[in-house]
């Protein structure tokens, strides 16, 4: 169990911004590119000859620096669906196909690799039994899960993802409220990049690929509505969890990744259809 949690870090991570992100009534396809793109800042940076004799400090500028780009491309595409009035599917599609031609120019198809010790042991650490990458997740989740709950801006993205009409006519400034929410799983996305790369110390262009889905597939096992305005951040723990027990299942059978993601793309079908299912039925019930 100790070792499915430290697994399904970098998912959840990305999936707890998500969840507020389709609360709120959008989607962000990007999350994968910029999860890579992070990862590239952080072992790269390591090695510039701006923080030479820097020592180790030199490892809080690069996660400093991996954790800005993620906020700046996340807050891009907020500042984007805002100002210009398209749909943030479309918006987040353009900018993954973006994102991942900067991965692409900053290094060829050539990995970007850094192994740094310090940051090694610093993310095999352990404290109280738990990795790091463990409580990383944790302290997301819990902080997250405080903001819906408790603070003025969750409550505003349950408005606004269940009637943005509404919400405007209520006084909410919904296009920057979105906007935050973007840079929101934009530095989720670069978290996630710095946890799983601290160990690795090496950045594949294609790493990331396939994220979106994976993440999708979570939040939406979780109970989080795809039209928004319903969800929770708990309910998405649970389908991260769920979603890494299949993973590591179906890896024990033998498994090869094609098979994994066909079963994944039937298990995201069957879940929207049932979530239509049950938002046809509700609007029945209110006619009624």
């Amino acid at each position: 169990m100790l070792l499915l949690l430290k697994q399904s870090a970098p998912i959840g991570i990305i999936a707890v911004g998500m969840t507020i992100v389709m609360v709120n009534g959008n989607i962000d396809l990007s999350v994968g590119a910029i999860f890579a793109m992070a990862g590239i800042i952080l072992l790269d940076s390591l090695s510039w000859s701006i923080f030479s004799g820097i020592g180790d400090w030199v490892i809080v500028a690069s996660v400093l620096l991996a954790l800005t780009t993620g906020v700046l491309l996340g807050a891009l595409n907020g500042l984007i669906v805002w100002k210009t009035g398209v749909d943030a599917f479309i918006v987040t599609l353009g900018s993954m196909l973006g994102y991942r031609g900067l991965v692409f120019m900053f290094n060829g198809e050539n990995p970007t690799s850094n192994l740094n010790w310090t940051l090694v042991d610093l993310a095999e650490a352990r404290f109280l039994g738990l990795h790091t990458a463990t409580w990383v997740f944790g302290l997301t989740v819990l902080v997250v899960w405080l903001i819906t709950r408790y603070t003025v801006h969750g409550r505003n993205a349950y408005a606004i993802g269940d009637n943005r009409n509404a919400a405007v006519n209520a006084g909410i400034r919904v296009g920057p409220h979105m906007l935050i929410n973007f840079a929101l799983i934009g530095f989720l996305a670069a978290l996630s990049a710095v946890v799983f790369y601290a160990g690795s110390g090496s950045v594949n262009p294609n790493d990331g690929m396939l994220y979106e889905l994976w993440v999708i597939t979570a939040v939406v096992l979780g109970g989080t509505k795809l039209a928004g305005g319903s969800g929770s951040i708990i309910g998405t723990l649970g389908g991260v969890i769920a979603i890494q027990l299949l993973r590591t299942g179906l890896g024990y059978i033998g498994a090869d990744t094609s098979t994994v993601n066909l079963v994944l793309g039937l298990i995201l079908i069957v879940v929207l259809f049932i979530d239509r299912q049950l938002n046809v039925k509700g609007a029945q019930e209110l006619k009624v």
